[in-house]
C-alpha cells in the first residue's frame, strides 16, 4: 500500500465512521504478538476501519500504533486515550469463481 497521508477531510470522515465501532482487538500486558498482528490484519481485510484498545502507558501505545501501521500497511486515523483507530483501504478483486472473459 502506498504510504500516503490521509487528508484532513478524509480523516474526519473516518473518525465519524469509527465513532460507533467497538474495539476488535485488545492488546494487554503481553504486548503486540504475531497472533495479535495477524488478527488486526484479518480485521482490516474484512472491515477496512477498526478500533484497537491498548492497555499500556502512552509511550507504549504510541509505539504500538506505529508498529501496527508499519507491519500491516494501515493508515493511522486517531489515537485517543487507549483507543487506536486504523484504516486500510480494501483492494478491489473479482469475486471468487468468476473470471473476466476477454472478447
Amino acid at each position: 500500500m502506498p504510504d500516503l497521508d490521509l487528508s484532513p477531510a478524509r480523516r474526519r470522515e473516518l473518525r465519524a465512521r469509527a465513532h460507533k465501532l467497538d474495539p476488535v482487538v485488545l492488546i494487554g500486558g503481553t504486548g503486540l504478538s504475531t497472533q495479535v498482528l495477524a488478527e488486526i490484519d484479518r480485521s482490516l481485510k474484512s472491515r477496512e476501519l477498526i478500533k484497537v484498545r491498548v492497555n499500556a502507558e502512552r509511550a507504549v501505545r504510541d509505539a504500538v500504533f506505529q508498529e501496527i501501521c508499519r507491519q500491516t500497511g494501515a493508515q493511522p486515523v486517531q489515537h485517543i486515550g487507549k483507543i487506536l483507530i486504523l484504516f486500510r483501504e480494501k483492494l478491489e478483486s473479482p469475486a471468487p469463481g468468476k473470471t473476466r472473459v476477454e472478447r
